[in-house]
């Protein structure tokens, strides 16, 4: 199992059966794959689509059939395709019990940053704002660092990409939920330790009083 992978199964447990939810492009389009049997999610892209399975096998795919990012996606039985001011329309509506994005920096108020990196050239933010801003519950699936550079820190160098405290921050390394009093570390993985979460983590972090393994 590589890390994206252990990331996206940690973010699956965090989805309730009936629920409307978001993946942004890259690492979260990995969690409809480790859905449980016994759950029901209903996957939305904001390219136009409800109702979205996981990754289609090679040699499977359909050229009209993929999410935001432009990746291949299957279409479970009862989905739906629209256009992108109704995709639009659900997110801004409120309608979204969660959106799962991928994040650059998160910072010890909560604020995300996930679309911008300095002198590359990049399309715009897509529809982040929108998610961030719209989404019942926002969780930010990203690895715990880049190149050994913490991604939790104290303040987000790159511009935010909503003034909306994200709500829960899921990395290989530990599950961190952002509250009014600062950033709580509530779970580890099992193969690391507080000790190193603490070296890789540029922000200060309150150590729940039961730190439970994943």
């Amino acid at each position: 199992m590589n890390i994206k992978e252990k990331i996206a199964i940690r973010v699956a447990k965090e989805l309730k059966d009936g629920q409307l939810v978001n993946l942004g492009i890259g690492l979260p389009t990995l969690v409809a794959n480790y859905i449980p049997k016994n759950i029901h999610v209903f996957f939305q892209s904001e390219n136009g689509i409800i109702g979205m399975g996981p990754a289609p096998n090679v040699g499977l795919e359909n050229k009209d059939l993929t999410n935001a990012g432009g990746s291949y996606v299957t279409a479970l039985p009862g989905a739906m395709t629209f256009d992108s001011a109704f995709s639009f329309g659900i997110i801004r509506g409120g309608h979204l019990d969660i959106t799962v994005l991928g994040g650059l920096q998160v910072d010890e108020e909560g604020h995300l940053a996930n679309w911008m990196i300095p002198n590359k050239m990049i399309p715009g933010m897509g529809g982040a704002m929108d998610l961030v801003t719209g989404a019942k519950k926002v969780i930010v699936a990203m690895t715990h660092t880049a190149k050994g550079k913490p991604k939790i820190v104290k303040k987000c160098t790159l511009p935010l990409t909503s003034v909306r405290r994200v709500d829960l921050i899921v990395t290989e390394l530990a599950v961190i939920e952002p509250t009014n009093e600062g950033l709580v570390l509530k779970e580890i993985s099992e193969e690391t330790t507080i000790d190193e979460v603490l070296k890789l983590t540029d922000a200060n972090l309150i150590i729940n009083k039961e730190i439970k393994t994943f």
